[in-house]
């Protein structure tokens, strides 16, 4: 059974021209719903996922009708193949029916995975760089060294509360306890 899915991403737009060329495909039931793409939860589509049964084949317009990106795409159209289920790309003409199907796929596949590593690796050798520069990553401390030098002296002051240390300063106490423990001493994990 071929199994259709439209989608477009706002009111304004139509469903119409991407019905019609499922139904021209032979698809006997076509789900379809007017969300965006970035969108995680899909309600139509994920009750045609649901539907769709080994031997049968699912069907888009547009690859992007189906994944958020390159890599829900994949993983999508692999979750299929395990559970014996076909898929068609209307305007991209991949069939995985077809042993040349088939093969488009797996290239964008690999092209996919090809890509997720060279970003890692990019990001891996500019955070290294980064390291050996003195500099790390993340967001800037919320307090500086005269912050938590004052802080330290409030703390060993009985008639101030934890609570009137963090309002001075704009924190809270996890930001304080983490540079500073109860007792006012420097953490030594804090650089």
């Amino acid at each position: 059974m071929k199994v259709g899915y439209a989608r477009v991403s706002t009111g304004e737009q139509t469903l119409d021209m991407q019905i019609d060329a499922l139904e021209d495909e032979g698809c006997e039931k076509i789900y379809s719903e007017k969300i965006s793409g970035a969108a995680k939860e899909r309600p139509k589509l994920q009750e045609c996922m649901e539907h769709l049964r080994e031997g049968d084949t699912l069907v888009v317009w547009k690859l992007d009708r189906l994944g958020r990106s390159m890599q829900d795409l994949v993983e999508k159209v692999e979750s299929l193949g395990d559970q014996g289920i076909d898929f068609v790309s209307l305007q991209q003409d991949i069939d995985t029916t077809s042993a040349q199907g088939k093969l488009v796929f797996h290239i964008m596949a690999a092209m996919a995975e090809f890509e997720r590593n060279m970003t890692r690796e990019r990001t891996m050798a500019g955070l290294k760089a980064a390291k050996e520069r003195g500099k790390t990553g993340g967001r800037p401390s919320a307090l500086s060294e005269e912050d938590i030098t004052q802080i330290q002296a409030l703390m060993r002051d009985d008639e101030v509360s934890t609570k009137d240390i963090c309002d001075r300063f704009d924190i809270g106490t996890s930001t304080l306890y983490r540079h500073v423990g109860p007792d006012g001493e420097r953490r030594s994990g804090d650089n």
